[in-house]
């Protein structure tokens, strides 16, 4: 009996060594498993890491640009309102200049107007003074 309880004790000892030994491996392919997903979890905020440093140069760069484009818009701005006034300024002169042409003009008809009738009259005279005497 002895015997039997021996083969039984070392049956059930051998059991749970091959569980043992089952679950150990099992554990360690857990821990392996876990390693890569840490690994590639590490990998993976690596390089979103750099596509954010990528990312905020750019936007460093497109926000200087921007400053950049403002300010020549700005600039721009003022010279398109600097021509507005010039333009303004020199529609008045026109629209004053073409008055005063038209002022001369009417003065000018009614100058020529004046000497025609002096002319007229003028002869009238001359062809009354230049019939002989009777």
């Amino acid at each position: 009996m002895e015997e039997n309880v021996k083969s039984r004790l070392i049956l059930i000892l051998g059991i749970l060594a091959v569980i043992f030994f089952i679950s150990t491996v099992s554990s360690c392919g857990n821990a392996y498993r876990n390693k890569m997903e840490q690994v590639r979890e590490t990998l993976q905020r690596k390089a979103l890491e750099e596509k954010l440093n990528l990312l905020s140069q750019e936007k460093a760069g497109q926000e200087e640009s921007l400053a950049s484009l403002q300010k020549q818009l700005d600039e721009e701005r003022a010279n398109h309102e600097t021509t507005q006034k010039a333009l303004v300024q020199e529609q008045l002169v026109n629209q004053s200049l073409k008055e005063e042409l038209s002022k001369v003009t009417k003065l000018k008809e009614a100058l020529e107007e004046d000497l025609k009738e002096a002319l007229i009259q003028g002869k009238g005279s001359l062809s009354t003074s230049t019939k002989p005497r009777q």
